[in-house]
């Protein structure tokens, strides 16, 4: 069976692998107190060109975004974000049950509109009884969006100025970073998103690391008492010398960024593939998530030799589904499923 279900399927980069056998049997003081976990953190710093920042290791994504968005918002207020954005549809309501409501604007293709995130905001101000309501206390948007879809430096820009303007903070979930930033003509770099965002995280379980994602803030002022926040919400490793471990060496010889190229060609050859043989593309995604819309029939017939996600209920003749692939995708098993994939035209008899 070929495996295109997620990006996490296999364990780590055989660097990282190696890291950690290295330094398996050496003893150092926990919670990230450690030499590695310190050189992790400027390495990163570095790569983002932060100077007086901070970087918070944690270990799941999910668990990353319930704990950074807690610190952010106080009490009354709740976090603006897309429908389709993982914190309203795929993390079983973590961020509410943390006392905070996710708070919905329109996607496009995946991203949120400044536009329309400034307009909610001072729509929010002028009702007379906004302090009746949950406030817009921060904006979360992901790069790439939960669609594989990217934001240009342009709609970057122009969502920092509204949320600078409006004081309420910007925190990009980066679970997909590498593969967001490794795309060929992409404008968006490491250091524009952390000029940009006040707090972003680089996801290292997606993108070479047995488990582990990085927060990052050019702006420690806004999670005052974050390592005790983190604590509360069971996120603080013991051995936290395993996760600087994985990203000192991931932020060595930019190999984070190395290896998911590999991920973004992998993908490509398969949205290629899709459209040679008659396909459409459910949305068009530069990154590692590809996006097709099948016929029920060769749905059922490509599940037989390879497994991936059926993007939403199953349709009544055709649905949509994702493939996705990472730094470890083997091109044998790229070059098997497009072999299986039969052409528009050959299943019109059938």
């Amino acid at each position: 069976m070929l495996h295109f279900d997620s990006d996490y399927m296999e364990g780590a980069h055989p660097e990282v692998m190696k890291r950690l056998i290295e330094t398996n049997l050496e003893q150092t003081p926990g919670y990230g107190t450690d030499i590695y976990t310190a050189k992790a953190k400027d390495n990163i710093l570095k790569a983002c060109g932060i100077d007086g920042g901070k970087v918070y290791f944690m270990v799941g994504g999910t668990q990353t975004n319930t704990t950074v968005i807690d610190g952010l918002l106080r009490r009354h207020e709740g976090v603006l974000a897309t429908t389709t954005s993982h914190i309203n549809v795929h993390e079983a309501g973590a961020i509410e049950a943390t006392g905070h409501k996710v708070l919905t604007l329109p996607q496009h293709d995946g991203k949120i509109c400044a536009e329309e995130v400034e307009k909610y905001i001072t729509d929010f101000y002028r009702d007379d009884t906004f302090e009746h309501m949950v406030a817009p206390g921060m904006v979360y948007i992901s790069h790439p969006t939960e669609l594989g879809t990217l934001y240009t430096l342009e709609e970057l820009e122009e969502l920092s100025r509204v949320c600078r303007k409006a004081k309420v903070p910007l925190y990009l979930d980066g679970a997909r970073l590498g593969y967001g930033l490794a795309v060929e003509n992409t404008d968006v770099t490491i250091k524009d998103i952390a000029r940009l965002c006040d707090v972003f995280y680089i996801g290292g379980t997606k993108v070479g690391a047995l488990f582990g994602e990085a927060v990052v803030t050019s702006r420690p002022e806004l999670l005052p008492h974050f390592m005790p926040l983190i604590k509360q919400h069971g996120a603080l490793l013991a051995k936290g010398r395993l996760l600087g471990i994985q990203f000192e060496t991931l932020f060595t010889d930019n190999l984070y960024i190395k290896i998911a190229h590999h991920g973004i060609q992998m993908a490509m050859n398969i949205k290629e593939a899709f459209l040679s043989k008659g396909y459409s593309l459910y949305i068009d995604s530069p990154t590692n998530q590809q996006f097709f819309v099948l016929p029920n029939d060769i749905l059922d017939r490509l599940a037989e030799v390879a497994s991936f996600e059926m993007w939403g209920p199953k349709g009544e003749y055709e649905t949509p589904v994702r493939f996705v692939t990472s730094w470890a995708t083997k091109e044998n098993d790229i070059e098997a499923l497009i072999n299986a994939i039969p052409t528009i035209e050959s299943t019109l008899d059938l």
